[in-house]
């Protein structure tokens, strides 16, 4: 008969409790630090083309192409907003928001916030932004500004729907993702006249 040199383990009461905890919360951790949101259209911190500015400001007003991959386990929904912190108006200015987004969608294709029919996914919601539009509305700083950072969220969602009214802000709509978030994504551009 082969014995193993080991020592036999000890049991404590509750520790095999405190040890399914501890690799679930490290598990959940490693989900969320793995999720990242990315842009073939924007390097992270590079400039944001002139195709994607608002049209109202020389651009097409064309929204980018957004992916990501590695969301929390339990993700049911994804919300996405597009910010301006540097706006003079000293609250920010609110781009794009896009919620209610399937948990099976792994990318926003170029153009999906654009025009009279977006290809947002099915099912998906926009909001409407500081210009008033339920769609993109592109960078558009004043002239002579420093470039503006425009912070692209996407937030992890653990319910399949976000219970928002359809006349909410655009900060209702993002304190609503924020209490739903499994985890959040982000991406920023940068763009001036």
């Amino acid at each position: 008969m082969h014995r193993s040199s080991r020592a036999p383990r000890a049991r404590a009461k509750g520790g095999g409790v405190a040890v399914s905890l501890l690799l679930f919360l490290g598990s959940t951790v490693a989900s969320a630090d793995s999720f990242e949101l990315a842009s073939p259209d924007i390097a992270p911190g590079g400039t944001i083309a002139m195709t994607q500015a608002y049209d109202k400001c020389g651009g097409q007003n064309v929204s980018p192409t957004l992916r990501w991959h590695g969301a929390p386990t339990g993700t049911r929904s994804y919300a996405l907003t597009m910010f301006d912190p540097d706006a003079r108006s000293g609250v920010g200015w609110w781009h794009w928001l896009v919620y209610d987004i399937p948990a099976a969608s792994t990318e926003l294709a170029t153009g999906a916030g654009s025009g009279a029919h977006p290809s947002i996914p099915a099912g998906a919601l926009q909001a409407h932004n500081d210009f008033g539009e339920a769609a993109y509305g592109g960078p558009c700083p004043p002239k002579g500004d420093k470039p503006h950072h425009y912070v692209f969220t996407l937030y992890a969602l653990k319910s399949a729907r976000l219970e928002v009214a359809a006349t909410a802000s655009a900060a209702d709509i993002e304190r609503a993702a924020r209490a739903q978030s499994l985890g959040s994504a982000t991406l920023t551009g940068l763009y001036g006249r």
